[in-house]
């Protein structure tokens, strides 16, 4: 019995520790413009979010990409309902529409610094293709910005993994596809089938979305 008494007071110990420190919330950011979202971002989301063991990837819709050439795009309103509808069947996936919501220039440190404040409870990682690693330097504020994520690079042939950054890299099936492709298919009346989810495509034919090309 003093047995039976003493396991059960080792149980409670470790449930009453398990309360005071309870798990840290693992979240993946997958941000773009997404214009539109096609299923390469979904196949890569999906990918680190399965590969890491992560809790949710929350793919992150840009409001104005903060690059010198500033690219033409269609309603921000548009562009997260396509996204939410693609992710509709997924539950390890979902949308953060932080930066549609705040509007100006969307800079990732501005937008991880909200994200950690509002959820300090939560490690995140943000997920980069291997093209862009190269471009870390001239990031704003690259230094405070490792402090607040840890940084997921995917990997892409032709370019290398040698970094100063710290870099967590993950695998994903290569798919050569990419929104300005989309947009120049739908605008030549060409067929997205396989490109794009059906409900994306559907609402994109129901919008007459891209029939300009942007």
């Amino acid at each position: 019995m003093r047995t039976n008494t003493n396991a059960t007071l080792k149980a409670e110990v470790i449930v009453e520790e398990a309360e005071l420190f309870p798990k840290r919330k693992q979240v993946g950011i997958l941000g773009g413009n997404f214009n539109p979202v096609h299923v390469a971002h979904l196949v890569m989301a999906d990918q680190v979010q399965q590969q890491l063991g992560l809790d949710k990837v929350y793919l992150m819709p840009t409001y104005l990409p903060p690059h010198v050439d500033e690219k033409k795009t269609i309603n921000s309103k548009d562009r997260l309902a396509m996204l939410e509808l693609a992710i509709a069947n997924n539950p390890n996936l979902a949308v953060e529409p932080i930066e549609l919501f705040r509007k100006g220039k969307s800079y990732t440190y501005d937008t991880m610094k909200a994200l950690t404040q509002n959820n300090p409870d939560t490690d995140y990682y943000f997920i980069i293709g291997g093209d862009m690693v190269e471009y870390l330097p001239k990031w704003n504020k690259i230094d405070e910005l490792l402090t607040l994520t840890n940084f997921v690079g995917i990997r892409r042939p032709n370019y290398g993994t040698v970094t100063p950054y710290p870099i967590i890299w993950v695998d994903v099936p290569q798919m050569d596809i990419s929104s300005t492709l989309i947009r120049e298919k739908i605008k030549n009346g060409c067929s997205t089938r396989y490109l794009l989810p059906d409900s994306v495509i559907h609402y994109i034919e129901k919008k007459e979305l891209y029939v300009d090309g942007f």
